[in-house]
């Protein structure tokens, strides 16, 4: 069973991926639900454990994605953005620095950045 979110529209590279290669998709899709699905973690708590994860990771694409998909789950931005902060004596200054950037990036196109 595929989660249930919003009506997004996928980047444009997931899209061509997902034409290329369907049956790894719906794979990937897969075990995706099963990982959502299997916890007690509600979808706020998800999305920001895999904002923290991305950010850490220094995963821009996916730092953008869960930012936009933890307010789609109800998180406000100033919830959002402690979890950046939080991550700067484990990654450092720069690498916090950076991922502040893409957040609030992904803030303003939701019309909720500064």
């Amino acid at each position: 069973m595929a989660l249930q979110k919003e009506p997004t529209e996928l980047p444009a590279a997931y899209r061509a991926f997902q034409a290329a290669f369907p049956e790894i998709w719906q794979a990937c899709d897969r075990l995706g639900a099963a990982l959502h699905c299997g916890g007690p973690l509600d979808g706020k708590t998800r999305e920001m454990v895999k904002l923290g994860v991305a950010v850490g990771a220094r995963l821009e694409g996916a730092v953008h994605a869960h930012t936009r998909l933890a307010l789609q789950a109800g998180t406000s931005p100033e919830e959002i953005r402690p979890v950046v902060l939080l991550a700067l004596t484990t990654i450092g200054f720069p690498s916090m620095m950076a991922a502040r950037t893409w957040v609030e990036d992904a803030l303003a196109r939701t019309g909720r950045g500064w």
